[in-house]
């Protein structure tokens, strides 16, 4: 059986500039801000193009990124935008959002400049938020809460950091 193949057309751009970062929404998919203004939070899905190379496409496996992970890892077990569709998710808070422009301001998204927006979709605690959670020991040290994330040294956690 023939692999079906799929088009995704971007909705926007990730913007850095001197005002930090932003979500550039193309104007046909702006009537589609409305009433996200409500929520605090959204889940950005962005495509990783500058890993978007058939040598990352093919990863299965990674070598060890995290300081107490094995010493390989599969690809499914990481959120490196190195995968076999570079999609990745961002959950990051609203600052605000201008709709006749088409932007929304973030505090920080983990996108470069440039970036394509694949789906923009609200943080919602009733689907989003899971109470009890398992993790692998590796990370177990690892913040528990968005919050938390942004004042944890996270170049310790890493290999390269050694």
């Amino acid at each position: 059986m023939p692999t079906p193949n799929y088009t995704l057309d971007p909705i926007g751009r990730v913007i850095v500039d001197d005002d930090g970062f932003a979500l550039s929404i193309y104007e046909p998919y702006r009537p589609a801000l409305a009433e996200l203004d409500g929520f605090s939070h959204i889940n950005v899905l962005w495509w990783a193009h500058l890993l978007d190379d058939p040598m990352f496409r093919e990863m299965t496996i990674a070598e060890r990124a995290y300081r107490n992970a094995p010493a390989q890892i599969g690809i499914f077990a990481t959120r490196s935008p190195a995968r076999p569709n570079p999609i990745a998710l961002s959950a990051v808070a609203v600052i605000s959002i201008d709709r006749d422009e088409g932007i929304v301001r973030v505090p920080y998204v983990d996108a470069d400049d440039g970036t394509p927006i694949l789906d923009i979709k609200p943080y919602h605690p009733s689907v989003d938020r899971i109470r009890e959670v398992r993790v692998p020991a590796w990370c177990a040290t690892w913040p528990q809460w968005y919050e938390d994330s942004a004042t944890f040294d996270w170049g310790a956690v890493f290999e390269s950091a050694q």
